[in-house]
């Protein structure tokens, strides 16, 4: 079973609590098996079992500045991280201006609703704006929701205020991130001030194919903590399927370049994505889940 839960608030006094839903075959296919990794957590995990877990990664976190207004965007469970935002801001920099634009399909689907109802009413400074891609009959705009549709700049153009600069913060499904992030940058907004996280498939399975054209021989990739230096015949899709056929142990959680488990830091040479990944990596690493080589190599890995 290859997936990642990952956590986006701090630990209460006596740990962290954590949620798994479970997951059913979805409506359109209601014959397909139910989520793998929230059966077993429901089924097979119990008190006293010891899961693997690391320690605090990523790079997805409100900046600490409260003067800049900052505007949160999620669709679905991308509200997660938000909220975690939000409840930080809210007791930490009450007078902090802060926005919160959420997708979801209808009423069925509003995660934390009466929570944040409840802090929109409470804190002049936190602006709640809830869209319905799919109103049920009974969900009544202005009451469940505000608009109806998606979160798009068209929306946000049309309902933020004319701030001189504020801070984007967007977690959500992959259409969501392929659409709203690309019209942020075109929109002239700093790259500095767009920041972002997405989630999707747990695991992706790489596509198949021979030799990289163009190689005219073998790189080299050094893989610096496992003191192994092997050659690269441009056979794999990328370097973590690489690295995992010639049994190098790396950390991974996707192979879609969002979740951010593998990122590796590059210790010299370069590498070229094999498709646009939806992680913000830090300089000087990559993604081996969407990289390849572009150049002889060494990773710190």
């Amino acid at each position: 079973m290859v997936r990642c839960y990952s956590l986006s608030d701090k630990p209460a006094a006596d740990g962290y609590r954590v949620t798994v839903k479970r997951a059913l075959a979805p409506l359109s296919a209601p014959n397909a098996p139910p989520g793998a990794a929230s059966t077993y957590f429901h089924d097979v995990v119990r008190e006293g079992d010891v899961l693997r877990v690391k320690a605090p990664s990523g790079q997805f976190c409100l900046d600490p500045d409260p003067v800049v207004p900052s505007i949160l965007i999620a669709g679905g469970v991308g509200i997660t991280p938000m909220m975690s935002m939000l409840l930080w801001a809210i007791a930490e920099q009450p007078g902090r201006t802060m926005h919160l634009y959420y997708g979801v399909r209808n009423s069925a689907d509003h995660a934390f609703r009466q929570i944040l109802e409840d802090l929109a009413a409470a804190n002049a400074n936190f602006h709640l704006a809830v869209v319905y891609e799919r109103p049920l009959a009974g969900d009544i705009e202005g009451r469940d929701f505000h608009s109806t549709g998606y979160v798009d700049l068209e929306l946000l153009r049309r309902t933020s205020p004319a701030y001189v600069r504020c801070r984007y913060y967007v977690c959500g499904p992959p259409p969501m991130m392929a659409n709203l992030v690309p019209a942020l940058r075109t929109s002239g907004i700093p790259e500095a001030d767009i920041h972002f996280e997405a989630f999707g498939p747990a695991s992706l399975e790489p596509a198949k194919r021979g030799p990289r054209s163009g190689l005219a021989e073998p790189l080299d990739i050094r893989f610096e903590r496992s003191k192994r230096t092997l050659a690269w015949d441009g056979l794999d899709a990328t370097l973590l399927d690489f690295a995992e056929r010639k049994g190098i142990a790396m950390e991974s959680g996707c192979r879609s370049g969002s979740c951010g488990t593998c990122e590796t830091r590059v210790v010299s040479g370069t590498v070229r994505n094999t498709q646009a990944g939806a992680y913000q990596v830090a300089a000087g690493h990559c993604l081996p889940c969407i990289a390849e080589p572009g150049s002889a190599l060494v990773l710190d890995a």
